[in-house]
């Protein structure tokens, strides 16, 4: 069986799934939201709370466009967005990382630059890569030498761009890898979430366990997560925020702690419904539904002693406590031993046979 771990949770077939609270830069560069959405994300259930590490300078050149929707975040220029949230240090980092393991929740945060990947590493079980970088090779070949798990987005990319990380990253002997389905729209809209492309994934890599990093708008029954999960994403990355309604580029978009809540819920009841028997098989509290649900063989009229039995004489009701109905073609014929009333649930001592 496929597995990976990520820190203490094995994720595998059977697994629920590893739930990625991605507060990523929700916290606005304020330290002390970034404890408050911390606190909610272990409130809600998550398995991890996620940050973004990066600098600006090193992200993206001055000249780089937006992506996203401009009527939720007004900046055209990536640099000038990165730079609104890229206040944290390393101690502050290491800060957090501390305070996450204090109330049981493991600490992650997506590198951006080689600084990140290197600070970050003795902070984290695992490296998230980002969709964006499933191409960058100096990149991917930098995390690979960590020799650690890696959960890699697979936003607007191609199998043959997956292929080509994959071997980057197996170069290395780096070959824990999972893969996150995921479309690099913010928002993505549900009619173009794809989440079909999960069961591809699923196909195109049978070694690999295969999780969903969600950008689509939340609902109240998290349809979107269930769905993915449903369809075989055992991890599950979305984003985090205390407030929906806060301006800014990934608040609307995000989950917040009723969300988490609700979405871990649905999975508890999913889980349940599941089971732990894998292969078709009568269950023990179905023994009592498999004696008197069933049907057996029974008089249809009174028979005497030496009556032949056939079709004219014969029919089938429950319980299913005498001869079973499978075995009709060889009670046709045989007879009776004795004596026998209508309505009577045949049994094989009832009958001589040839």
């Amino acid at each position: 069986m496929k597995s990976i771990n990520l820190g203490d949770f094995v994720v595998n077939d059977w697994s629920k799934p590893y739930i990625i609270a991605e507060i990523g830069v929700n916290h606005g560069g304020s330290f002390e939201q970034a404890i408050k959405l911390i606190d909610l994300a272990k409130e809600g259930g998550a398995h991890a709370a996620k940050f973004q590490s990066y600098k600006a300078g090193t992200l993206a050149s001055k000249n780089s466009p937006a992506y996203w929707d401009l009527k939720k975040e007004s900046t055209k220029s990536q640099y000038e967005l990165f730079k609104k949230y890229d206040s944290f240090d390393v101690e502050q980092y290491v800060e957090l990382s501390h305070y996450c393991r204090s109330i049981g929740i493991e600490f992650l945060s997506t590198p951006f630059d080689d600084e990140s990947i290197d600070f970050l590493d003795p902070l984290m079980p695992f490296y998230k890569i980002a969709s964006a970088d499933i191409t960058n090779l100096p990149f991917l070949r930098k995390i690979a030498k960590k020799n650690k798990p890696i959960v890699l987005s697979t936003g607007a990319s191609t199998l043959g761009e997956i292929d080509a990380a994959l071997d980057v990253l197996k170069e290395y002997k780096c070959e824990n890898v999972a893969l996150l389905h995921c479309i690099l729209n913010y928002p993505t809209l549900n009619e173009n979430a794809h989440l079909e492309m999960i069961s591809s994934l699923k196909t195109s890599y049978p070694n690999c366990v295969i999780g969903y990093s969600d950008h689509t708008l939340p609902d109240k029954g998290m349809i979107p997560l269930v769905t993915a999960y449903l369809l075989g994403a055992k991890i599950i990355e979305k984003h985090f925020t205390y407030d929906k309604k806060l301006p800014g580029n990934d608040h609307y978009h995000s989950m917040d702690v009723d969300d988490l809540i609700a979405f871990k819920d649905t999975i508890n009841q999913i889980e349940a419904l599941r089971g732990a028997i894998e292969i078709k098989k009568p269950i023990k509290t179905e023994e009592k539904s498999r004696k008197n649900a069933r049907r057996s063989i029974v008089l249809s009229t009174e028979v005497k002693a030496g009556c032949v039995l056939n079709e004219s004489n014969l029919t089938y009701k429950r319980p299913g406590v005498g001869i079973n109905p499978m075995h009709w073609d060889e009670v046709i014929g045989l007879k009776a031993l004795s004596d026998l009333r209508k309505d009577h649930i045949l049994q094989w001592s009832d009958l001589q046979k040839e």
